[in-house]
This record gives structure tokens, sequence and C-alpha cells, in this order.
């Protein structure tokens, strides 16, 4: 949900873009958040957005399954189709958002902003490639 903001944050995700091109056709497509006061409203018109786009995703959830690095880099080798990652906005995801998930993963125990939430996603999409192609990185 929203724009990149952060410089710093931007450039790290050009960076990770780049660095993942020779293993993956990757993109980032951001959807306009609601700016309304009413936060359950908000959430909901959001959800909206999401929903409209009719594609299958895996949400970034505090409450989802915890994967380390090397288990999610088995999600990625395993999965025979697009994935779609998630991350929402400033106050979560509405319930039918919740609901429509194929997966839920955890980034973190901890509360991210959705844009490092971006970022660190990123880095591990990138260290699960590298996993999986046997390189370096990941120790």
């Amino acid at each position: 949900m929203g724009k990149t903001k952060e410089r710093f944050i931007a450039e790290g995700l050009e960076k990770y873009i780049s660095l993942l091109k020779p293993y993956t056709d990757i993109g980032i497509t951001e959807v306009r958040d609601e700016k309304v006061s009413d936060t359950q409203r908000m959430v909901e018109k959001e959800g909206e957005r999401i929903m409209k786009l009719g594609v299958p995703f895996v949400l970034l959830d505090e409450k989802g399954e915890r994967l380390t690095s090397l288990a999610f880099a088995g999600f990625i080798g395993e999965s025979a189709h697009d994935i779609n990652f998630l991350v929402g906005g400033a106050y979560g995801v509405s319930e039918t958002v919740r609901e429509a998930a194929v997966k839920r993963i955890a980034l973190s125990g901890m509360t991210l902003t959705h844009e490092m939430s971006r970022l660190l996603l990123l880095e591990q999409v990138y260290r699960a490639f590298t996993i999986l192609h046997k390189k370096g990185y990941h120790h």
C-alpha cells in the first residue's frame, strides 16, 4: 500500500531488484493508500483496491507462518507459479484480504513500516534465490 517515500529505501529496493533480475522477473505494484480519518473505512477501501487486482497473493502478516530463510527459499523453489507478495498499509489489511491470501508469512515478530517491510522482503527474496542457485550470499 502506498508509495515508497524514503529515498534510502527506494535505493535499496532498486538495488535488490537489480540483483534479482538474473534469477527472475520482478516488479513492485504500488496500490494507492486511502486518506481518511476512519481507520476501519481506510482498511476496507484499501482492501477493495487490493482485491480488484485479481491476483493470488501471499500476505505478509505478523500472525503468519514464521519461516527461516532456508524454508522461505524452499517455498519459493516449490512454487510452480508467479508469487505476489502483499505488504499491507499502516493499519494492516481487511479481513476480506486476509482470508483471500493463499498463504500468510510473518516477516518479523516486530512491527515494521510497510516501506521497510518491502526492503526486507526483497532482501529475503534475493537471499532465497541465491540459496536455490547455490551462490555464496547466504552462509
